[in-house]
């Protein structure tokens, strides 16, 4: 089974919803990890608590801020979006799904950004199912 890495810098927010949302949707068809290459002391709050409200998803319970080197060898590296600096992980992304951060912003700006990554597993996941 293939090994999908999501990756942010700082793996707080946008990574976290990926993983979580890999795992939710896709763990049929790839492992999904996440990472950054700094670390947070916990996950955004925002988005633990809009994934529990869209998903009855609890990302803390499995989930924490972690760097790269912490995660196995992913086949496929996918970037969530260099608007905050594209992290460097000594290879080159597979992918870059250009998204924005919504720390700080509103309900409907992680709302977007949430849909956004879930448009984006189930593209990824009809790709490796066929």
């Amino acid at each position: 089974m293939k090994k999908v890495a999501f990756i942010c810098v700082h793996n707080s927010c946008r990574s976290q919803i990926a993983e979580a949302l890999g795992k939710h949707l896709a763990a049929d068809v790839f492992e999904s990890y996440s990472a950054g290459t700094e670390t947070k002391p916990q996950i955004n709050g925002d988005a633990v608590r809009l994934m529990k409200k869209l998903y009855g998803i609890d990302m803390e319970k499995s989930q924490y801020s972690k760097t790269f080197d912490k995660i196995p060898a992913p086949d496929i590296a996918i970037s969530m979006g260099c608007d905050v600096g594209c992290p460097y992980i000594g290879r080159e992304f597979d992918d870059n799904w250009e998204l924005p951060d919504p720390t700080g912003e509103s309900d409907e700006a992680f709302i977007r950004v949430i849909g956004k990554i879930e448009d984006n597993i189930l593209k990824l996941k009809n790709r490796f199912d066929t």
